[in-house]
């Protein structure tokens, strides 16, 4: 599985969402300013890597994932933490508690989630 660009991260986000849908029905999960034909040619992409797959329903073609959200989520940190934190997930987490974006509130309830696994 490759990694997607950003705007393929976003539009399989809104397939995600959506489950099965055209184009319309995922341009409500994306920004307004971009295009209908963007879309279009995006969702076209990520059916050619085997993102989602479609079906002709009369003169219209549904959208739906081909690929779990999570499988992906799984995949893509994977290559996060092994790329950017020396392959450590203790590291990603000390990035976020330097950062400010973790609480030691947030740490225990982190250590009370592996605790209870």
């Amino acid at each position: 599985m490759e990694k997607l660009t950003h705007a393929e991260e976003e539009a399989m986000q809104a397939v995600w969402r959506t489950g099965e849908g055209n184009i319309k029905s995922f341009m409500e999960y994306l920004p307004d300013s971009i295009p209908y034909t963007t879309i279009a040619s995006t969702i076209k992409n990520l059916e050619k890597k085997g993102f989602v797959v479609s079906r002709l329903v009369g003169n219209a073609y549904l959208y739906k994932p081909a690929i779990a959200e999570d499988d992906y989520k799984k995949k893509f940190m994977g290559y996060v933490v092994k790329d950017y934190f020396d392959n450590s997930y203790k590291e990603l987490v000390n990035f976020f508690v330097e950062q400010k974006k973790l609480s030691a509130e947030e740490l225990r309830e982190i250590i009370q989630m592996i605790e209870r696994k």
